[in-house]
């Protein structure tokens, strides 16, 4: 299949790459599939630039938008997981206006994705050396969503809770940090040390994929949402043993009224681990968030997180306020449905 063929079912709409003139229609189109779905997905403009500004995608290729004139219905973003050490996961994005939906460009777009997933998987000298998927993602509960993956092959693979709780009232108990450590607020100086502190903490976890500097800039503590001041983190010497990385969503803000403190990342460091550096940092956050003015704090978490993290975060009065679900199909398995 060439790379933009046969994704619009319907012959009424126009297909090429997103680019940065294309923000303000996608965006429309995120604000009017919020409008239907309710899923507290809220983006801006500058958001979606620094999707487009990533260094790492090619958006000639790994991106592609459906058109109806100069309103876009349709569009599909590939990721390359470029750090991968256990399975090269690739995160698809796809998203269909609702006056275009039921038309089959999902399951059009989803195949799009798969093509555009193996060739990235095979051209690569790294990833093809360890198996490959295609992951979606969506609400849980959302009907169209399970309709599509089950038509497309996937299986759902990975459950999350989205976290909040409210700062404004009695705040937690300040917790010591470990011995031997000190908590500091985020400082740019430590940086390469918090990078290389994340990449130590989560690489147990499902998904991992080592972040390079590259990576940590343009997602991490480069993006937008970061917010160095609400950031944590606990040193031990020059080291960075734990990490508590904040952000906020403007664009969430701007929607709900309400300002919420975001944990993005929270990790510790193997060594560091069950001596109390991820209660220290949290309970140091929510005590300043309150005074911060922030309504909220909220995180999200896998539920089979293995350092029991769900559970952690009910013990401080986190309580459920969403769940998603990730959807996975290895693309050895595309491939051949694509062939019967």
């Amino acid at each position: 299949m060439a790379i933009m063929d046969n994704l619009d079912s319907t012959g009424q709409l126009s297909t090429r790459p997103l680019g940065g003139d294309a923000v303000p229609a996608w965006l429309d189109l995120h604000e009017a599939v919020e409008r239907v779905d309710r899923a507290g997905d809220h983006v801006d403009a500058g958001e979606l630039l620094d999707v487009l500004d990533d260094p790492k995608l090619d958006v000639a290729r790994d991106t592609v938008g459906l058109w109806d004139g100069s309103r876009l219905a349709a569009f599909a973003v590939l990721h390359t997981p470029h750090g991968a050490v256990d399975v090269a996961r690739f995160q698809g994005e796809a998203t269909v206006h609702p006056q275009w939906r039921r038309r089959g460009i999902g399951v059009r777009l989803v195949r799009w994705l798969e093509g555009r997933a193996r060739a990235r998987h095979t051209g690569d000298a790294t990833l093809s050396a360890l198996p490959g998927e295609l992951l979606l993602e969506g609400k849980a509960g959302d009907a169209g969503l399970l309709k599509l993956t089950e038509k497309c092959g996937f299986t759902a693979c990975r459950w999350w809770f989205g976290m909040k709780q409210p700062v404004g009232g009695d705040r937690p108990e300040a917790r010591p940090a470990p011995e031997g450590t000190r908590l500091v607020t985020y400082d740019a100086a430590y940086d390469e040390a918090a990078r290389l502190a994340h990449n130590d903490a989560f690489r147990d976890h499902w998904n991992f994929s080592s972040l390079d500097r590259t990576d940590w800039r343009t997602w991490v503590t480069g993006a937008r949402s970061f917010r160095p001041a609400m950031s944590r983190l606990l040193m031990a010497g020059d080291e960075v043993a734990a990490y508590l990385l904040a952000e906020e969503s403007t664009a969430e803000t701007a929607a709900t009224g309400s300002r919420d403190c975001h944990v993005g990342y929270l990790g510790t460091r193997r060594a560091y681990r069950g001596r109390g550096a991820a209660p220290a940092l949290l309970a140091d956050l929510l005590r300043a968030a309150g005074g911060a003015g922030y309504a909220t704090a909220s995180l999200t978490v896998d539920t089979a997180n293995p350092s029991g993290a769900l559970g952690f975060y009910r013990q401080f009065g986190f309580a459920v306020d969403r769940e998603s679900v990730t959807y996975a199909r290895a693309l050895d398995e595309a491939e051949q449905g694509l062939r019967s």
